[in-house]
């Protein structure tokens, strides 16, 4: 990068706002990653007039640029080249207003979601996005990929809980739809053009936030199946049973629940790890004396009548927290290397078919292989992470072809949460029309002619 441009980047956010060489290169590169950053320059703007002056500047000299949050993306979609500049918006954080009355909270991008929750919670009202990462994520990486995570079941994804938003568009022009109303019709919304688009269409800066009553109960149990047939059963029975209260329904296959339920993670499981599948299960109320009655009364009756075969409700929110723990105990996984994570959405009727095929599958290529599943199999999400038992160069490929292949003939999607990035680029047309495609490309190329956001990510331009 030319010494003029990076002056007039520093002339633009001052000292603190611009590391080079080794400052950038000391930095990882995300908590999935092994490696370091390996870009040489990374600017942290902490106002949209900087990232508006940024990408005008770096507009004008074609300079390709690679948004960053809290760096805990799947699909590597903020990697980096060494001709790339870095823009981190760590320092573009901070709650701007809450609205008790209309319910909403506005807040800058760099702004962790952990913190969000918290701020919302002091105000007596409710953040229902969850996700494992809640302490590192930045509410701008979870827009920019629309990620789901806890709660979809019963508030949807990022998406559903943007009411207004600011984005910077490659030129620099800045495009801002604060909205704080939940109806607004006037003309498109154009939100939803750069929600989950991972920062190639443009920079979303600040947000508009919708809030909810903070739920006055809360009441998780973990429950164990027999047979996969029961799972969708106590899924349809105890959401119509609890009248909307469900708001987590989080599925285990019994290898994940065994990796994560015993040592050295945990000393005791709450059931036996011998069952086929497990659920953890969570209702948000009104009353937790009278919801707390409901829910036991609900699972009682899945119990005698044979849909779940043991279950422990928690009776403190430690009790809560642990049951929690052992579903975002993802980590675990780690213990086998080399791992892969992916995440993908079908259809719950296609679940067990698809999950014995992938099994099957794996176990025939890398007979020293491990396979996990976990997932929000409430919305249609599972989570898989991979191991063949050994590293070659061909074994991710193959894992994924595996993974992926067999969505295309059951309408499913690679990408349910976590985005396309550079990862699942080559499988796009799995789940994705080639009009589809197509009509991406013409959104990107008119509104990043230089192709300068994130270039490369989600597909490539001819």
């Amino acid at each position: 990068m030319n010494r003029d441009l990076i002056q007039q980047l520093h002339n633009i956010v001052g000292d603190a706002g611009l590391l080079c060489d080794d400052a950038v290169t000391s930095r990882s590169a995300g908590i999935w990653h092994q490696e370091n950053l390996k870009a040489t320059v990374l600017v942290r703007p902490k106002t949209t007039s900087e990232v508006s002056q940024i990408l005008a500047l770096c507009n004008a000299h074609k300079q390709p640029v690679v948004p960053q949050g809290g760096l805990t993306g799947l699909v590597h979609g903020a990697d980096t080249n060494d001709k790339d500049l870095v823009l981190s918006l760590e320092r573009l954080s901070g709650v701007e207003s809450i609205d008790p009355i209309g319910r909403t909270l506005t807040v800058l991008a760099g702004t962790a979601l952990e913190d969000i929750q918290k701020a919302a919670d002091d105000a007596g009202l409710f953040f229902p996005l969850d996700l494992g990462a809640r302490g590192s994520c930045q509410i701008g990486g979870n827009v920019a990929t629309n990620a789901g995570g806890n709660r979809v079941i019963r508030y949807g994804m990022a998406r559903a809980l943007i009411l207004g938003s600011e984005t910077v568009l490659a030129d620099g022009t800045v495009i801002s739809s604060m909205n704080t109303m939940l109806k607004n019709n006037a003309g498109y919304d154009l939100k939803h053009l750069f929600i989950g688009s991972e920062g190639t269409l443009g920079i979303m800066t600040r947000f508009v936030l919708r809030l909810f009553p903070k739920p006055q109960s809360a009441n998780t149990a973990m429950v164990a199946f027999e047979k996969f047939d029961d799972v969708p059963r106590l899924l349809n029975h105890i959401d119509e049973a609890l009248g909307g209260q469900l708001s987590s329904y989080e599925v285990m296959w019994k290898d994940f629940y065994a990796l994560v339920a015993t040592a050295p993670h945990c000393k005791t499981p709450p059931l036996s790890t011998e069952h086929p599948f497990y659920a953890l299960i969570e209702a948000q109320g009104t009353d937790q004396q009278a919801d707390l009655a409901h829910f036991e009364k609900v699972l009682s009756e899945a119990l005698e009548n044979g849909v779940i075969i043991d279950a422990v409700i928690a009776q403190s929110q430690r009790e809560r927290d642990n049951l929690w723990a052992l579903r975002d105990s993802v980590d675990e996984c780690n213990r086998f290397r080399p791992i892969y994570y992916f995440d993908v959405s079908l259809s719950i009727r296609h679940m067990e078919s698809y999950i014995e095929n992938v099994r099957r599958e794996i176990s025939h290529n890398f007979p020293d292989g491990q396979c996990f599943v976990f997932g929000h199999l409430g919305d249609g999400n599972l989570h898989l992470a991979v191991s063949p038992g050994h590293n070659d160069n061909n074994s991710h490929t193959k894992i994924e072809h595996i993974i992926y292949s067999p969505l295309a003939s059951i309408g499913g999607s690679v990408s349910a949460e976590h985005g396309v990035g550079l990862e699942k680029k080559p499988y796009l047309h799995l789940s994705r029309s080639a009009e589809e495609i197509g009509l991406m490309k013409t959104l990107k190329q008119a509104l990043d002619p230089n192709n300068i956001l994130n270039p490369g990510k989600v597909f490539d331009l001819a």
